[in-house]
């Protein structure tokens, strides 16, 4: 096996960062936009639906928070000020994120489930915003 040089644990550190945002976020406003034509498919359809998505969306949240605690360490030195900032505001909404996320697969009201899967997508969409503000 080759060894990676740093440049290419970077590029895996990455890939799999987006690709599990990818899944997490994306996933979530797929399933979100299908919700209506599913139930005129039945009414047990966006529960299927959610079920099997999170078969895929937890496993993908969790690459994120591994990926996201690399991604901390290999940037550890740059954070400071408003980056450092950015990057707290980050966690609080990647956290609120996964809580709202455990909240919405809980409810057992409508209203709740909507008000709940709201905010996760809310969050994470924030926590995509944020990401990218790192970069800049």
């Amino acid at each position: 096996m080759v060894a990676m040089d740093s440049s290419g644990w970077e590029l895996l550190r990455l890939f799999l960062h987006v690709t599990a945002a990818s899944v997490w976020v994306g996933g979530q406003l797929v399933l979100a936009a299908l919700v209506p034509a599913l139930r005129r498919v039945s009414p047990e359809a966006p529960g299927v639906a959610a079920r099997a998505f999170n078969r895929v969306a937890w496993p993908a949240f969790g690459v994120l928070l591994v990926t996201g605690v690399w991604n901390a360490y290999a940037i550890r030195d740059e954070l400071h000020g408003g980056q450092a900032a950015v990057f707290g505001a980050k966690l609080v909404v990647v956290a609120l994120s996964g809580v709202t996320a455990w909240r919405h697969t809980k409810a057992t009201v409508p209203r709740a489930r909507a008000v709940y899967g709201a905010a996760t997508a809310g969050f994470a969409l924030l926590a995509v915003l944020l990401g990218i503000a790192l970069t800049l």
